[in-house]
């Protein structure tokens, strides 16, 4: 019976020891890999901070630092560049690339919807680190950025609302439509007749300026909205605009008729000043949105109809949309959308803005 209880008590040693070393290893195991606070390893989350390599470039919306794009390449995906907005904004993301070391693939779609869905189709085979893709109508493009997403490939955009996208970059159009309708109305008085432009509703900035409109409309009870609305077109817009205010100004010949017209982009209301003026009906009075130079220089002419105009910063909201992308890619969080700032263009400051543009350029 001695030997039997002491054989067991050497065998209970022989056991603690042995789970004491066992302890000792997963602990060892353990500490390799701690698990962090975003549900990580510690050895992931160095590995990637490993990767992140600074540019010693700072963000243009919040002057925050911006990682290198080095050996990355960005799908940059415009829906076409004879319009200032979207030929600023799209130098804008290419040079942000390059300054951040990266490789743009541009497409430019000539603002035909069937060539610029095939670009991005094409761009999805060419695997690209991430795609940028600027302006187009919410429902038309909803299948191929659908693709985009299907194959992994992270999608941001420009002036593009989607389900598909991390983060969208625009102006606050809510702001921009509540404040160019304000300007508009209390411009005439808070009564008159206004001739709007509405041929865009799909294309979720332009739609969301006219809902503005309307809404802000709902203070100034005398004012009036012309039927039908006009629908501004793509290519031609500007003769197309002038044509149809030529046609409108025959059928309301008097003074007090029109008392403003609206559009919810620059180039219907380009034309729609040029057929006013040559009219001779200063009376009306011309809005519009973007700041394309050819607008900017009617707004600062003391004798053209038109009369202000919501500057957008195109170029910073291209820069911005890189600066999300390289940060997306280095693994940070980002808001679902990001805002740059816009300001009002009328008579008395037109001057100093195209100044100030220019020395930009």
């Amino acid at each position: 019976m001695k030997i039997l209880k002491k054989t067991r008590n050497i065998i209970g040693a022989f056991g603690i020891i042995f789970g004491l070393i066992l302890l000792s290893a997963c602990t060892i195991e353990t500490g390799k890999a701690n698990v962090t606070e975003n549900g990580g390893t510690q050895q992931e989350t160095e590995k990637s901070a490993s990767k992140t390599v600074s540019s010693n470039v700072t963000g243009v919306v919040d002057d925050l630092p911006v990682p290198s794009l080095e050996g990355k390449k960005i799908g940059v995906a415009v829906i076409g560049t004879t319009h200032n907005f979207d030929r600023r904004a799209y130098q804008g993301m290419l040079d942000r690339i390059e300054e951040l070391g990266g490789t743009a693939i541009p497409v430019d779609g000539e603002r035909n919807d069937q060539k610029h869905i095939a670009d991005i189709e094409n761009l999805i085979t060419q695997k690209p680190d991430a795609i940028i893709k600027e302006l187009g109508d919410t429902e038309v493009y909803e299948p191929v950025l659908k693709k985009v997403h299907d194959a992994h490939i992270p999608l941001l955009t420009v002036d593009h609302s989607s389900p598909y996208s991390i983060t969208n970059h625009l102006s606050d159009n809510y702001y921009i439509g509540e404040a160019l309708a304000r300007q508009v109305f209390e411009d005439i008085g808070g009564k008159g007749k206004i001739v709007v432009f509405n041929g865009f509703s799909g294309v979720r900035v332009c739609e969301i300026r006219y809902d503005m409109l309307k809404y802000v409309a709902k203070d100034y009870p005398e004012i009036e909205f012309i039927e039908p609305e006009l629908q501004d077109i793509i290519p031609g817009t500007v003769e197309d605009a002038r044509k149809k205010i030529q046609d409108l100004l025959v059928k309301y010949p008097n003074k007090g008729d029109i008392a403003a017209i609206w559009a919810a982009w620059d180039l219907p209301s380009i034309g729609a000043a040029q057929a006013v003026d040559a009219a001779g009906r200063s009376e009306i009075k011309v809005y519009g949105v973007d700041a394309e130079p050819a607008a900017i220089e009617l707004v600062a002419d003391p004798n053209s109809s038109f009369a202000a105009d919501v500057a957008q910063d195109p170029y910073k909201i291209g820069q911005a949309a890189v600066d999300s992308t390289a940060r997306h890619l280095s693994g940070q969080d980002l808001p679902k959308s990001i805002y740059v700032e816009s300001k009002m263009i009328t008579k008395t400051n037109a001057e100093a803005y195209l100044a100030e543009i220019e020395n930009e350029e």
